[in-house]
């Protein structure tokens, strides 16, 4: 699986998710982009999940009709989602 991290995901989740490609929207230079752009851009690049911690961006954005799956974080701070990773 195809998984994008946005720019304020923690990156230590990466480790919890082994047999997966992860990578970072700033690595392909997307970190400035809109939401909706983000999305766009990450759907034509063949991703099928953007992992973001922007509580917002759910409200912001038409979710309806895209192919890609959104997962946001309830907080972008690691040693509390640390709490909740399965690290192996």
């Amino acid at each position: 699986m195809l998984i994008l991290f946005d720019h304020v995901t923690p990156k230590g989740i990466a480790r919890s998710l082994p047999g997966h490609t992860v990578t970072k929207a700033k690595d392909r230079g997307w970190d400035t982009l809109s939401n909706g752009d983000l999305l766009a851009a990450a759907e034509r690049a063949g991703f099928d999940v953007l992992v973001t911690a922007d509580k917002n961006m759910r409200y912001q954005q038409n979710l309806k009709g895209r192919r890609i799956a959104l997962v946001v974080l309830s907080t972008p701070q690691w040693p509390v989602v640390k709490l909740y990773a399965k690290i192996p």
